[in-house]
């Protein structure tokens, strides 16, 4: 079992697997930045989540970048699955390429898919996104309900005078579908955008849903994540909020990352990160656990981001596994 210093149990790995992507959102990599830099191969990347589930690694959520951007991902993806020990395989994408894929994700072993949408509108959409075709999404949403996914979650980042209008609307997506809305605040890091004044607290997204829906508290899930869930009495799914900054959770953070260059980082916001590759290049088993430990050991108490910005400085968050 991984426990870090402040006795929080570490079981969940955000694992890179690429930093390129084919979106340019406002907030994550507003002039493309983060995708040239090296990325590991695959048995590197196999490698680092053999090594963190002998640790006690049970979770292992793959990122980009767009990580469907990455050649031969089923494959990989496949190999992951195929750990013994690991519990949960899921995913994170932008829904583009989702609708080609959906079916390949879920052979290989796929339990639940993190699809990033900021808007329900279409020109709205393309302007976050710098041209992304919201109907691909939509389509990529309806493929992988087809699919079979226990677990489809929508991921919208709330920001004021942006997009805060879609907020209810967002919600009704869950009333007769079996999805997980997840509303996130606006974390002001990202490299030229730490815009002043747009976050959305998460306790005035749940008040003004509470003006439409009666929303009843859930229990967290297993292997979860920091998002708090509510169900709209008499809905299928249900609607969360993530509040990295007005109401920090880092006293239940229970996961490390690891980036597409193969940095390893205790927090999002850590500036104490350990490079992986040489360990990885040697081949060396012992080396990279104790790396892996190191980074757990020093995981830092909590963030320093606040309402204000970032005390560092700003970077694209593709660059870190989003």
């Amino acid at each position: 079992m991984l426990v870090d210093p402040h006795g929080r149990r570490i079981n969940y790995l955000r694992l890179s697997v690429t930093g390129r992507c084919n979106l340019c959102c406002s907030y994550c990599r507003p002039h493309g930045d983060g995708g040239g830099e090296e990325i590991l191969s695959d048995d590197a990347l196999v490698f680092i989540a053999k090594t963190s589930v002998w640790l006690g690694i049970e979770k292992i959520r793959v990122t980009g970048g767009e990580p469907l951007m990455r050649k031969g991902i089923g494959d990989l993806l496949f190999r992951f699955a195929a750990i013994p020990g690991l519990k949960k395989l899921v995913l994170t994408t932008n829904g583009l390429r989702l609708k080609e894929s959906a079916e390949v994700l879920r052979g290989a072993g796929v339990e639940s898919l993190n699809i990033s949408l900021d808007s329900l509108r279409p020109d709205r959409f393309a302007r976050i996104t710098g041209g992304g075709d919201l109907g691909r999404v939509i389509e990529g949403i309806s493929r992988a309900r087809e699919c079979g996914f226990p677990h489809i979650k929508i991921n919208a980042v709330v920001m004021r005078g942006i997009n805060e209008d879609e907020i209810e609307e967002f919600a009704a997506l869950t009333l007769d579908t079996p999805v997980r809305v997840r509303f996130i605040e606006y974390m002001p890091a990202a490299a030229g955008v730490c815009v002043r004044g747009i976050t959305v607290p998460g306790e005035e997204i749940l008040e003004r849903l509470s003006r439409r829906y009666r929303l009843l508290p859930m229990g967290k899930e297993e292997l979860g994540g920091p998002a708090r869930y509510f169900r709209i009495d008499g809905a299928a799914g249900a609607v969360g909020v993530i509040t990295p900054v007005s109401c920090h959770f880092c006293g239940d953070c229970n996961r490390i990352r690891v980036t597409s260059s193969g940095v390893a980082k205790g927090c999002l916001f850590s500036a104490r990160d350990i490079d992986l590759k040489p360990f990885l290049r040697r081949g060396d088993a012992d080396g990279l656990r104790k790396a892996l430990l190191h980074v757990v050991r020093c995981k830092p108490g909590r963030h320093l981001l606040s309402p204000e910005g970032f005390g560092s400085r700003p970077f694209a968050m593709s660059a870190v596994g989003g």
